[in-house]
């Protein structure tokens, strides 16, 4: 029943983190609907390809699809008084990244899943829907970039498979995880602690 709560939550915080993005891109109703709608579910969708769990997600629970376009439709009613609204889908972005994260960990721990495949599942879960999202809104991907991302994903599902191994109750491991995550997430982008790039002129000779 956790889960499940924290599903809904996801679902609709990166439907809405997905609305935001097609509006700041000049998309119209149509648009905004299906970026949110794969925003939230494109993640989830590519774990269950990938682990054969059919039928997806959405397909066997078809009342996702209208969390997700409802989500959409409120976010973009309300916009005119999101006065910041960057700030606004980075939060409601990095909530959807870490519990996508431990959902998709449970999804693959239930499958008997090795753990370093159970901990994958988790990180796919939560960084493909932005993936897709930043792709169809031509944009390169947070999780491509130099921002922690997919590291924040990795620590989440890394945090979650430990706890459960030393046996914490179930419903503390997924609030700690979740907490410790979204922490992580928040710190990252306060203090701008990034992953180390390469640049281009380090390489001009391979050209």
């Amino acid at each position: 029943m956790l889960l499940h709560t924290i599903y809904l939550i996801a679902i609709v915080a990166e439907a809405m983190s997905g609305a935001i993005m097609g509006m700041r891109r000049g998309m119209d109703l149509f648009g905004i609907c299906m970026i949110g709608t794969v925003t939230a579910l494109g993640g989830g969708t590519i774990r269950d390809v990938l682990l054969g769990h059919y039928p997806l997600g959405w397909i066997a629970h078809p009342e996702y699809l209208l969390f997700t376009i409802g989500a959409a439709i409120v976010t973009a009613m309300v916009a005119r008084h999101l006065h910041h609204l960057r700030t606004v889908f980075l939060l409601v972005d990095g909530l959807g990244l870490v519990a996508f994260c431990v959902i998709g960990c449970d999804i693959a721990r239930a499958g008997g899943m090795h753990p370093a495949i159970v901990v994958l599942a988790g990180v796919i879960t939560g960084v493909f829907g932005g993936l897709l999202r930043d792709v169809l809104c031509n944009q390169i991907p947070l999780v491509l970039q130099r921002e922690l991302y997919a590291t924040v994903a990795l620590f989440t599902g890394a945090l979650y498979v430990g706890l459960l191994w030393l046996k914490t109750e179930p419903a503390l491991a997924v609030l700690v995880s979740i907490g410790a995550g979204l922490a992580f997430r928040l710190l990252a982008m306060r203090f701008h602690w990034q992953l180390p790039n390469f640049d281009a002129e380090r390489i001009r000779g391979f050209e």
